[in-house]
């Protein structure tokens, strides 16, 4: 656990963002209100849900006083909410070179979006945003193939370890 391993974590994160971008870049306006059986209704509704997480979650890094859930205000277009993302996976790894390393074992206090608050170690908050981000991201997949977007291709990390790092 050092510098070093999530600096690259944050790479592999602006790459597998980006693709994401890319295909929802390619889609209209119904594939991306379509509503569909998921854990969120749309296709808009999941990427403002991890576009919102990926926003909390760096504010809380950065002790950023009363930090807004963005899926509770946001009220922009699908181009904003692109631009948004785009714009924090860029942040996230300006974020990390910054970050000490003497403070990956300090806690982060947060707010559970139901209420209550809750602590862990950065390094754990870390992680966890990471794989919820691919979580959601993996869920769009099968999104849009549902609006029938079939033009995709792998975000998987050992696809990028093979595509990006050979």
């Amino acid at each position: 656990m050092n510098k070093k391993y999530f600096l690259e974590l944050a790479d592999y994160t602006i790459w597998a963002n980006g693709i994401i971008i890319k295909w929802l870049n390619q889609i209209n306006d119904e594939q991306w209100e379509q509503v569909i059986c998921s854990s969120f209704s749309s296709i808009k509704q999941t990427t403002l849900h991890i576009v919102s997480a990926q926003k909390i979650w760096i504010d809380y890094w950065k002790n950023i006083p009363e930090p807004a859930f963005l899926s509770v205000e946001f009220k922009g277009t699908k181009t904003d909410l692109i631009e948004i993302w785009d714009k924090l996976s860029n942040d996230l790894k300006n974020f990390i070179e910054i970050y000490p390393e003497d403070k990956y074992l300090q806690p982060v206090t947060f707010r559970w979006p139901r209420g209550g608050e809750g602590k862990m170690e950065f390094w754990q908050s870390f992680t966890h945003m990471l794989n919820h981000t691919t979580y959601h991201r993996g869920q769009l997949v099968t999104l849009l193939r549902q609006a029938n977007f079939t033009a995709l291709t792998s975000t998987d990390l050992a696809t990028y370890y093979h595509i990006v790092k050979h």
